[in-house]
């Protein structure tokens, strides 16, 4: 089956597994206690881009919020990103099943020396761009 969205982006995304480190930037209201928090979690990104990132989580943030993206690279650099939650979704499934809940996360603004290691980190990938 085709993918309805790779006709409309921009940058090509490149499957791949690495560790993510995402935070709210805006404080939510916790409705046990009424208090403002900020969420942080620790994740997986599955699939990436020069212009964003799908990120495997059991607790999606909602569409609009944004966020903190954090990764390292194998080489050590670093993209310490902000972005806006494009999308989210949560998937039923079986318990044995790989996770497919997560987020879509578009990157609004990052420093230019770590656009350049995600570009490298890109280029250098030899998974097929989906």
């Amino acid at each position: 089956m085709d993918d309805p969205f790779s006709q409309q982006r921009r940058h090509p995304r490149v499957p791949v597994t690495l560790p993510v480190r995402i935070s709210t930037i805006d404080p939510e209201i916790d409705p046990r206690t009424g208090r403002p928090c900020y969420r942080a979690s620790r994740e997986v990104c599955v699939n990436l881009s020069r212009g964003g990132l799908f990120i495997h989580t059991a607790d999606p943030i909602a569409p609009g919020r944004r966020v903190l993206v954090e990764m390292h690279f194998p080489d050590g650099s670093q993209l310490e990103a902000v972005g806006r939650v494009a999308w989210s979704k949560r998937v039923l499934g079986a318990l044995d099943e790989k996770p497919k809940d997560g987020i879509g996360v578009e990157f609004i603004v990052a420093p230019p020396d770590q656009l350049v290691a995600l570009d490298d980190f890109l280029s250098q990938e030899d998974a097929v761009a989906v």
